[in-house]
C-alpha cells in the first residue's frame, strides 16, 4: 500500500515531559505506530531510500528498531537481524558496550547473524548523543557487516548524535 507522501509524521509524535528524568523532553513514537496510515508512511520512506541499495538485512536496535526494522525488512524482502539488550540472546554471540550520560549499557547480536561482508542497515527509533547507534555499528563490524546506512525516525538535532558517524551514512525522517 502506498501512502501519501505529503504525510506530516510530526503529528505524531507526542512529547512526553520529565522521561524519563526531569528536564528531558521524551519523543514518544508510540501514536504513530498506532495509525496504520502514519506507521505505513514511515515504512515506505525508509523503502524507497533503501529499495535499491544492494542491502541483504535490516538489523533493527532493541527494542522500538525491532518494530521499524521487521516492518522495513518485510516490506524490502530481505531478512530482519535483532540487536538485543545484553542476556536476551540463546546462541552464541557478540557484546559491546557503551557509555550513556547515566552509566553504561550492553548490546549483542548473534555471531552468525551475517555473512562477512554482506551489507546492512541499521535502523533505530531515535539517534540523541549516537552511543547506542555507534556501539551497535562496532558489533556489526565486529562479525564483518558492511554497515551501509544507519536510519532513524527521530533525530535530536541538538544533541549532535551525527558528528559520531560519516553523517553521509546517516538518514532520519523527522528532526527536532
Amino acid at each position: 500500500m502506498k501512502i501519501e507522501e505529503n504525510m506530516d509524521l510530526n503529528a505524531f509524535i507526542r512529547d512526553v515531559p520529565d522521561f524519563p528524568k526531569p528536564g528531558i523532553i521524551f519523543k514518544d513514537i508510540t501514536p504513530l505506530l498506532n495509525d496504520p496510515k502514519a506507521f505505513a508512511c514511515l515504512i515506505d520512506i525508509f523503502a524507497d531510500k533503501y529499495r535499491n541499495s544492494g542491502i541483504s538485512h535490516v538489523c533493527g536496535i532493541e527494542s522500538r528498531g525491532f518494530i521499524i526494522g521487521a516492518a522495513l525488512a518485510l516490506r524490502l524482502g530481505i531478512g530482519f537481524v535483532p540487536i538485543r539488550k545484553a542476556g536476551k540472546l540463546p546462541c552464541k554471540k557478540i557484546r559491546r558496550e557503551y557509555s550513556l550520560e547515566y552509566g553504561t549499557d550492553a548490546i549483542e547480536i548473534h555471531a552468525d547473524a551475517v555473512n562477512r561482508g554482506e551489507k546492512v542497515l541499521l535502523v533505530d527509533d531515535l539517534i540523541a548523543t549516537g552511543g547506542t547507534a555507534l556501539a551497535a555499528v562496532e558489533l556489526l563490524q565486529d562479525i564483518g557487516a558492511q554497515v551501509t546506512g544507519i536510519a532513524f525516525a527521530i533525530e535530536l538535532e541538538f544533541l549532535k548524535g551525527r558528528d559520531r558517524f560519516d553523517s553521509s551514512s546517516i538518514f532520519s525522517v523527522l528532526k527536532y
